[in-house]
């Protein structure tokens, strides 16, 4: 008899690999019957990663938003998951045990009934406490590979992992395949090898199809075993998204596999509703690339979803490179070369630091290194001038275990800075913060919420829940959105480029510091020369002295702040970027001169 394959629609992540934001919560509603409607899918990714914090961003409660979105697949016996990132749970840095636990109490009270947890290092030891509160607050624990493609990513590695998971008690596996670029045979191979050892384990596998390998991926570990395949609809599918559910349904059916039917006319609500969604106000967000398929992608590896920020980080650095260029003589370098350089360099450090997977954070931290050495090498100067304190805290351990053995010459450099390697489990290093955050509610007269979850909320995203609770996240989101709607009209018509070019002239700057280097902003958010918002006066003058690897500033993002950190020491030579200004991520915002 013929083997069903049961699909997942990955609402949330179609949105967060599209953009910066996702539909609010009355949206969501609308386009919850539609999915059910369209009959063929065994579960939807309602939550996780971004969602929580771009609710928050918008002033709105991410609490009512789960509960509500969840609610109507509950009813219809449809499966919901969420993505969570072990030891960073829903966020970017690592979150304290007890906080991770209470995460597992309020999604499993809010409706959700998979907790999809990987670690961006494939460090099984920031899996363990995932598997184990998952399991304790009757959530499917479903522990994920992640997946790329290097000489130590083999199937006995990836198996290693599943080892552990399932001695942990995990109930299924996803192969989660971020960039793409995991080869169809290897990953046929390995959903084998699970099978034959784990026959009661599901298998799910979660493609993006930015190089194009995934459709032959999903039949390969189909073929081998795989019980779900994770897919995405119009307008939002292929690109660096998913597959559409479509394409490879038909794929699934044509191969012999049992599918679910499938309504077309739900399936054109869907669609029609999303791109209502897009047209109302998310487009303003949504990166006009991410719907370009890339095979550049296949050599470094790279995430698809990376490719705006990355070409917003190149572009201000193009016209310092340039000055360097034409005052050693040699010619400039154009856009395309300058990121074939960067790719280069990508693939020649991965290997030295260790072939940490290309997942967030990770693949932030190999890419912005791969990018100062680069600008490094173009300017005459050693590789590795300037690595940043996050990759740091990667390479020293303290994030997880490397994959691979970081290079001699890494570990020499470590040495000659006086940093310590640390081997013990991550999670020892940051202890419990809850009580501390209930003496908050409570000095704030806030309410802990139905099931803590106003707890849980401020514990892992405490910034931007003060934001929210104050009002000022609303008045910021509606703020910009008016400010798009102002310059741009409706957002489907709005051509955007990659990044906001700033006001000033960079060729002005370059050629007057000809040796400079620019310093960008981190990240995309407010300008922060000083803490104190109000006084636009606070920036750094001309003459002020500032050293590589420690911050001059910050730029205040819905998640955070992000510290701007110039890549020499120095004396800032202009100041491009004014104290509170709303700034795009790898902007220019001042110029240092060693």
């Amino acid at each position: 008899m013929a083997r069903e394959i049961k699909f997942s629609l990955v609402y949330r992540d179609m949105w967060q690999s599209s953009g910066k934001y996702q539909p609010r919560v009355d949206q969501l509603v609308r386009v919850a019957p539609a999915i059910i409607d369209m009959g063929c899918f065994d579960r939807v990714e309602t939550n996780g990663g971004a969602f929580e914090q771009v609710n928050l961003l918008y002033g709105e409660n991410p609490n009512g938003s789960v509960r509500a979105w969840t609610a109507p697949f509950n009813k219809a016996g449809i499966q919901t998951h969420m993505l969570e990132r072990a030891l960073n749970a829903l966020r970017m840095n690592p979150v304290p045990a007890d906080v991770r636990e209470l995460m597992y109490k309020v999604k499993k009270a809010q409706g959700v009934d998979i907790a999809r947890s990987f670690c961006g290092l494939n460090d099984h030891r920031n899996l363990k406490l995932s598997v184990e509160y998952a399991k304790k607050w009757k959530m499917i624990s479903q522990a994920a590979l992640s997946i790329t493609f290097s000489p130590v990513h083999t199937v006995a590695y990836y198996m290693d992992i599943v080892d552990h998971v399932v001695e942990y008690g995990a109930d299924e596996i996803c192969l989660k395949d971020m960039a793409g670029v995991g080869r169809p045979n290897l990953l046929a191979q390995l959903v084998s090898e699970i099978k034959k050892k784990y026959p009661h384990i599901k298998v799910q596998y979660h493609g993006h199809s930015g190089p194009g390998f995934s459709p032959a991926s999903m039949l390969e570990v189909a073929r081998a075993g795989a019980d779900y395949l994770d897919v995405a609809v119009e307008p939002l599918s292929w690109g660096k998204v998913h597959p559409d559910v479509i394409t490879i349904r038909e794929m699934m059916k044509a191969d012999g596999f049992l599918v679910k039917d499938l309504n077309m006319d739900a399936y054109m609500e869907v669609r029609r509703l999303t791109q209502e969604f897009i047209d109302d106000f998310l487009g303003y967000w949504i990166n006009p690339q991410n719907k370009v398929m890339t095979s550049l992608l296949v050599g470094c590896g790279l995430p698809g979803g990376m490719m705006g920020s990355m070409m917003a980080d190149l572009k201000p650095f193009l016209g310092a490179i340039n000055a360097a260029q034409r005052s050693a003589g040699k010619p400039d370098l154009s856009l395309d070369a300058l990121m074939v350089k960067l790719f280069e360099e990508v693939q020649y450090i991965w290997p030295k630091l260790g072939y940490p997977p290309l997942v967030t954070p990770f693949s932030q931290y190999v890419k912005n290194t791969a990018l100062m050495n680069v600008l490094s090498i173009l300017k005459g100067q050693p590789r590795w001038s300037t690595i940043d304190k996050d990759t740091w805290g990667m390479i020293l351990g303290r994030c997880g275990k490397l994959p691979g053995p970081l290079a001699p010459e890494i570990v020499d450099l470590a040495k000659q800075k006086g940093f310590e390697f640390y081997t013990g489990t991550p999670q020892d290093m940051y202890p419990d913060e809850l009580p501390k955050f209930r003496q908050i509610m409570k000095d704030e007269g806030w309410d802990e919420g139905q099931d803590e979850e106003e707890l849980f909320e401020l514990a892992m995203h405490e910034r931007q829940y003060r934001d929210y609770k104050s009002g000022i996240a609303k008045q910021r989101f509606n703020t910009e959105l008016e400010d798009f709607r102002a310059k741009a009209g409706a957002p489907i018509k709005v051509t955007r480029p990659v990044v906001e070019m700033p006001e000033f002239s960079i060729e002005e700057y370059t050629a007057k510091y000809p040796h400079a280097v620019p310093v960008q902003a981190p990240a995309k958010g407010q300008l922060l020369w000083e803490v104190d918002v109000d006084d636009d006066s606070k920036a750094p003058i001309a003459g002020t002295a500032v050293k590589a690897g420690e911050p001059m500033g910050y730029v205040q993002t819905y998640y955070g702040r992000e510290e701007i950190i110039p890549a020499v020491s120095g004396r800032v030579v202009a100041v491009t970027g004014k104290q509170g200004k709303n700034v795009v991520k790898g902007e220019i915002i001042a110029f240092v001169q060693e």
